[in-house]
């Protein structure tokens, strides 16, 4: 199926592109999501008709996102949970733990967009993690995790 993009899409393509997808992935994903649109004649020319705008909006959405990643970068956060003596927690730090320690020190950031390459934390210890708060913007943070006996 053929899709008129409505934004960036990562690994896809930026806004305006004209891409081919599977099915499902348009039914399923992009379509629902307002992220495309099936390519026909009237909604070409309503495209077209949008771009400014939509292209407009995409920049107001970028730099938002840049100016919440000059503040998020370099954040130290400390997370403090139960552990055994040789530095193993009972249990995890996971994305929603991250996602409510930043919203206690001010910062809204959906879990989704927290990238955990290593997994979970399950040691003590300082680990850092990236924030991707757009598909072209990704801030790095340090999450540290202390112990208790």
């Amino acid at each position: 199926m053929q899709v008129i993009l409505m934004e960036k899409v990562v690994n896809l393509g930026g806004l305006g592109d004209v891409v081919k997808v599977k099915d499902g992935y348009a039914r399923n994903f992009l379509l629902p999501q307002g992220m495309a649109k099936r390519v026909t004649p009237e909604n070409l020319a309503g495209f077209e008709a949008r771009r400014a705008e939509l292209e407009k909006a995409q920049a107001e959405k970028l730099a938002a996102a840049q100016a919440k990643a000059a503040k998020l970068e370099g954040l130290m956060l400390q997370i403090t949970r139960k552990s055994g003596v040789d530095g193993r927690l009972f249990g995890s730090v996971n994305n929603a733990d991250i996602a409510e320690a930043l919203k206690a020190q001010g910062f809204e950031v959906e879990k989704a967009a927290i990238r955990m390459p290593l997994g979970l934390l399950k040691q003590v210890g300082d680990t850092k993690l990236e924030i991707a708060l757009h598909t072209d913007v990704v801030a790095s943070i340090t999450v540290s995790v202390l112990g208790e006996q």
